[in-house]
C-alpha cells in the first residue's frame, strides 16, 4: 500500500498539478467540490468544476459529475452514484479520470472514500490504478486503497511532459 501511495505521489508530481494525487486524485473524489454548496436535495446528472489560481483562473482545474448527488444527513456529505473526476493542467490538457460507482464526500473533513471499485488513469492511458475500497484526503492528496489494488504502466516513449522516472 505504500508503495501505491509513493508512486501516486511521484505521478502527481510530475504532472505538476495540485489538481489530484490522482485522485487520485479522487481526487478521488472530489476536488471539484471544494467551495461549493452540497446539493439540498438529490440531484441527476449533477456537475461542478473548479478553476486554477491565478494568471490561469480561466482554466478548469478539475471538473466532477455523477449520475446521482444525495445529500447525506447533517448536509456536509454527499454520496455519488457513478462518480467522475477529470483533472486538468493550466494549458487546457487532461491529466487524470477518476470514476467510481459508489462515493461519499464530506465536504468539511475535505474526505472522499467507497468501499467500492475505484479507477483512477493518466488521460494519455499509459497508468492506471485499480483498486476496491478507498480513502482520499483532500489536503494532502493522499490516497489509500485498501484491497486487491493494481496498477499497470503501459509502455510508451518517455518523453512527454509528464514524463518522471520514479525510483
Amino acid at each position: 500500500m505504500g508503495v501505491v501511495c509513493k508512486t501516486l505521489y511521484g505521478l502527481r508530481r510530475a504532472a505538476g498539478t495540485a489538481a489530484l494525487a490522482g485522485c487520485a486524485g479522487l481526487g478521488l473524489a472530489v476536488a471539484g467540490l471544494r467551495g461549493q454548496e452540497a446539493p439540498r436535495q438529490q440531484a441527476s446528472d449533477y456537475s461542478s468544476v473548479e478553476y486554477f489560481d491565478p494568471p490561469h483562473e480561466l482554466q478548469i482545474s478539475s471538473r466532477v459529475t455523477g449520475a446521482q448527488a444525495f445529500p447525506l444527513p447533517g448536509n456536509r456529505r454527499v454520496r455519488f452514484k457513478d462518480f467522475r473526476l477529470e483533472t486538468f493542467a493550466t494549458n487546457g490538457h487532461a491529466l487524470y479520470i477518476v470514476e467510481a460507482p459508489d462515493c461519499v464526500y464530506d465536504k468539511s473533513d475535505r474526505l472522499a472514500s467507497s468501499a467500492s471499485h475505484l479507477k483512477v488513469r493518466r488521460a494519455d492511458g499509459q497508468v492506471t490504478l485499480e483498486g476496491e475500497g478507498f480513502l482520499w484526503r483532500q489536503d494532502d492528496n493522499f490516497l489509500i486503497i485498501s484491497n486487491q489494488a493494481q496498477t499497470v504502466i503501459e509502455p510508451g516513449t518517455g518523453t512527454g511532459p509528464n514524463t518522471k522516472m520514479i525510483p
